[in-house]
């Protein structure tokens, strides 16, 4: 994507965009590479509009494929439908502006969005000295977005690419988690325990809803200590309810806030209270723990596998090579999770 930045490609991108959006010319006064994004990239845009669907400054974000990338994440196309289901649904995202899929603009696919104000730097966020005090009501507001994103169910219009799970969704997350442990080339223990001890205690499934399935600390911003709107839909899935919020209150997503069960800013009431006065469903909090070890499990071959890219050279970064040896942390998570709930 960097090569946008050369006038050439830049200009490209404007008359794209020009013709995108119904505009007598579309002007770029800004652009750079946001922080972040180890599976996609993201970068600033402003840009002035004369004329068109979106007259005048504009500040977006665009949003396209970084070189490393899981094969559980969504191409750009379906994520900008999920966006855009998830817009009409009432839920705070970013408003979607444009996709495009043709690679001969930028070299990728990529799609456009309003750029949203704060923070998402989950230790920041966690860190915030203030944050006894806007923490709570955060939570709240959050379980009250996730609601809103669960009360859609399938079919949707749009999202045909997401599959309805047929069978229970915790065993196909079993299924898909043991063959990814499969493909790796040493053996995990832990992980091949946990997905036993899962397949044995499957609990009553929920009715399938849609799902962000990576809703946690750090793919949201924060401005002020309020939410501003809700980030990455790359892996946005049809499954249970309950996936979603035990991969929010999974110990990996609370930077170190171990005794703040959502999602490190605050204790699960006030998250569990704004879920349930906008879905009218009471969360069984027995249920919980089944699926925060599910996260740490889907969490812990993530890293594995981005670690093993860069052991097998496919791709040398540093983030990989330290991505691949966090999967420890997750494998004591586990156990104590599995020791409690025993």
């Amino acid at each position: 994507m960097a090569p946008v930045q050369q006038a050439p490609e830049r200009q490209a991108l404007e008359r794209w965009l020009a013709d995108a959006l119904g505009a007598r010319s579309v002007t770029i006064t800004a652009m750079s590479k946001l922080s972040g994004g180890a599976i996609q990239e993201n970068w600033s845009l402003d840009a002035d509009c004369d004329g068109g669907s979106h007259p005048g400054a504009q500040q977006w974000v665009l949003r396209t494929d970084a070189p490393s990338s899981i094969s559980t994440s969504h191409g750009r196309a379906q994520e900008f439908a999920s966006l855009e289901v998830a817009c009409q649904a009432g839920v705070s995202v970013p408003q979607p502006v444009v996709l495009c899929t043709d690679e001969w603009v930028t070299g990728r696919p990529f799609y456009l969005m309003a750029r949203g104000r704060g923070t998402a730097h989950a230790r920041r966020i966690t860190r915030d000295p203030a944050l006894p005090s806007f923490g709570p009501a955060l939570a709240a507001r959050l379980g009250e977005e996730l609601a809103r994103l669960h009360r859609v169910r399938p079919p949707v219009t749009g999202l045909d690419f997401l599959p309805v799970p047929q069978g229970h969704p915790a065993q196909l997350r079993i299924d898909r988690y043991r063959a990814d442990l499969d493909a790796l080339p040493d053996p995990h223990p832990v992980l091949e325990f946990a997905l036993n001890w899962l397949e044995a205690r499957k609990p009553a499934p929920n009715p399938v809803v849609l799902c962000h399935t990576d809703f946690r600390t750090g793919n949201y911003l924060v401005d002020d200590g309020a939410l501003s709107v809700i980030l990455d839909w790359e892996f946005a899935s049809f499954s249970d309810p309950d996936e979603d919020i035990g991969w929010f209150m999974a110990r990996c997503w609370r930077f170190g806030n171990d005794h703040l069960e959502a999602g490190g800013i605050a204790g699960i009431e006030p998250f569990l209270e704004g879920y349930q006065r906008i879905s009218g469903r009471r969360v069984d909090r027995g249920v919980l723990p089944y699926w925060q070890v599910m996260a740490e499990l889907r969490w812990a071959i993530i890293a594995l596998q981005q670690g093993e890219r860069c052991n097998s050279g496919t791709e040398i970064t540093q983030e990989l090579a330290l991505s691949g040896i966090m999967s420890s942390e997750m494998e004591l998570n586990i156990l104590n999770l599995i020791e409690v709930a025993a």
